[in-house]
């Protein structure tokens, strides 16, 4: 037994929480394999059951990004990866987003993987519509740079995860690997809209956001629980903007959306979400669409392309209207 797993253990027995450093050193042995099946599941119950500081998280975080591999990307990249987990059913709403982004200039390096809490996940969505999951490191980069966005397959870069995988199915109860994925992206996209799926997430992942030194992001909670920003209603939000966090509710109404009900957003199967992706991009109009305007519109904003979630919807609305964001599908697509 290692010294840092002893003592996570003990202090995790009292509910107290783990200094940073003893955390990136018991994550450190974990990767290394000096953990057993037992401690590892231990530690895992053990925060869960205390609930996870920022530190704790953005400790976690630090370790994997050091044992995961990285790509070169410009100096304006962002990610739409959220935490996922509102077990809501609806279509791949910021996988969607990420192409109506990338048009609007917003280079966008999109971290995900298969289905986790849903029916689909962002790879399995993408797949569908014909990108490929086994880009190569170098291909992504080269993505990037000449399409404006790649897909970031999550099994791929951080195969470090794959130690933990038969703990966390066998423990069967969210843990703090669930929240780890928007905090891992292989490119270190400086710019996020990052969605939670509890209102008790959102100021734990916007200062675990600040510790790891986000260059500006926007965390995200509806007030239905949707790990989105949400049409049927408000959103709760923080903005994290160098070392300033500035929390704001995000009302559809206020920019001329319409609201909805969850039941107009729900997607199904991949293949069934991969034609509602399709859809919007060719100009569909309704709710699907008007929720992904204000995502798009809301991470413009976060990338600082946009003034105000205003200005990011009318900017959103003309990369889908213009046929740019079906063209960064179409260029991904042939270049697989």
């Amino acid at each position: 037994m290692t010294y840092a797993i002893h003592e996570s253990l003990t202090l995790l027995s009292q509910k107290q929480d783990l200094p940073e450093e003893l955390t990136f050193t018991v994550v450190q042995d974990l990767l290394s394999g000096e953990l057993t099946p037992a401690q590892i599941g231990g530690l895992l119950l053990g925060l869960s059951l205390k609930g996870e500081t920022p530190e704790e998280i953005a400790a976690f975080a630090q370790a994997l990004r050091g044992a995961g591999l990285k790509i070169k990307a410009p100096a304006g990249t962002l990610d739409t990866c959220g935490t996922g987990g509102d077990r809501s059913g609806t279509f791949n709403i910021s996988t969607t987003a990420a192409f109506v982004i990338a048009g609007a200039g917003v280079p966008v390096a999109k971290h995900g993987n298969r289905f986790a809490s849903g029916r689909c996940g962002s790879a399995d969505v993408l797949e569908q519509l014909g990108i490929s999951l086994k880009a190569t490191p170098e291909s992504s980069e080269r993505h990037l740079q000449h399409i404006g966005m790649t897909f970031l397959f999550a099994q791929v870069y951080h195969p470090a995860m794959a130690k933990v995988a038969r703990e966390r199915r066998e423990l069967g109860i969210r843990t703090i690997f669930n929240l780890l994925g928007p905090l891992l992206n292989p490119a270190g996209a400086p710019y996020q809209l990052l969605g939670v799926s509890s209102p008790s997430l959102l100021p734990k992942m916007a200062k675990a956001l600040q510790i790891l030194g986000s260059k500006r992001a926007v965390v995200a909670v509806g007030e239905d629980g949707l790990d989105e920003v949400t049409l049927t209603g408000a959103t709760q939000a923080i903005l994290i903007d160098g070392g300033a966090i500035q929390p704001f509710i995000i009302r559809p109404e206020e920019y001329g959306l319409n609201l909805c009900s969850l039941q107009d957003l729900q997607g199904g199967t991949p293949a069934e979400n991969g034609q509602i992706t399709l859809r919007i991009l060719q100009g569909k109009k309704g709710p699907q669409r008007d929720i992904v305007l204000l995502n798009a519109g809301t991470a413009l904003y976060a990338a600082n392309k946009a003034a105000g979630i205003r200005e990011g919807i009318a900017l959103a609305a003309e990369s889908l209207d213009s046929g740019k964001a079906l063209s960064i599908l179409e260029k991904l697509k042939a270049s697989a």
